[in-house]
């Protein structure tokens, strides 16, 4: 299915649920086309024709990020982007001495590699006034038992701002929301100790919501929004202020 012509695209990677599927609804809202970027192919057209019923223009294309050549294929067969929302990722708890060179290699492929070569794409075919969003995660300043994963959101925050100085001379503006602890299906399905001790760590003694992270997303991609290249905003909710560097 392709986008209609009259709204500006948005691509949305992991928008078939969570955090990914808030970012694709409040885009929607904003007047932008989403396409729901997934692997996960009856969540993806679940969403999809739940944001068509409310009116919006939305539609789904299956991707698999670790499939690097059907990224690019996808880009170049979709209408040329307004926005890019990188937001799909895998995460894995694994104390340092478990870790083996291939759960590095996995982590960094999907949630940075693949990040790089849609942006890459995407970069190509945009034109000034283009957004680029990736969510990080405010562990890239450390936490314990899943080295791999920091690592990997580390290097979406540095290569944030390498793709915001090379790509700003195109007047395409590259920046990075970092989420802390987000009310997901992935935290409800912790257990209560562990909920207890992931909300101890909160200043605010509760998690985000995903619509937090989808309205600093509509920030960035907003075209009223200017001048701000490069940068990692954090929403999470004081934690990265100081205290326990748990996550």
């Amino acid at each position: 299915m392709n986008a209609p012509q009259e709204k500006p695209l948005a691509l949305v990677t992991g928008a078939a649920r969570g955090i990914g599927r808030a970012i694709a609804e409040r885009l929607c809202k904003d007047g932008f086309a989403v396409a729901i970027l997934d692997r996960e192919r009856e969540a993806g057209l679940a969403c999809a024709a739940e944001l068509s019923t409310k009116g919006h223009s939305a539609f789904f294309e299956p991707i698999d990020l670790a499939d690097h050549a059907a990224i690019r294929a996808l880009v170049e067969r979709l209408p040329t982007p307004a926005v890019v929302v990188n937001n799909a990722g895998i995460f894995e708890n694994k104390p340092f001495f478990e870790l083996e060179a291939e759960d590095f290699t996995r982590m960094m492929s999907v949630n940075v590699t693949a990040l790089f070569i849609l942006s890459q794409a995407a970069a190509r075919r945009m034109g000034a006034g283009g957004r680029i969003i990736n969510i990080a995660s405010r562990v890239f300043l450390g936490a314990r038992n899943h080295a791999h994963y920091v690592a990997s959101k580390a290097a979406v925050v540095g290569l944030t701002r390498a793709m915001a100085m090379e790509l700003l001379p195109q007047g395409i503006m590259v920046n990075a929301v970092a989420p802390g602890g987000v009310e997901t299906e992935m935290v409800a399905r912790q257990s209560e100790e562990a909920r207890a001790a992931l909300l101890a760590l909160q200043p605010t003694g509760s998690l985000a919501q995903p619509a937090d992270i989808a309205n600093a997303v509509a920030f960035l991609a907003s075209p009223q929004t200017q001048f701000i290249y490069g940068q990692v905003l954090m929403v999470d909710g004081g934690k990265s202020l100081g205290g326990g560097l748990g996550f």
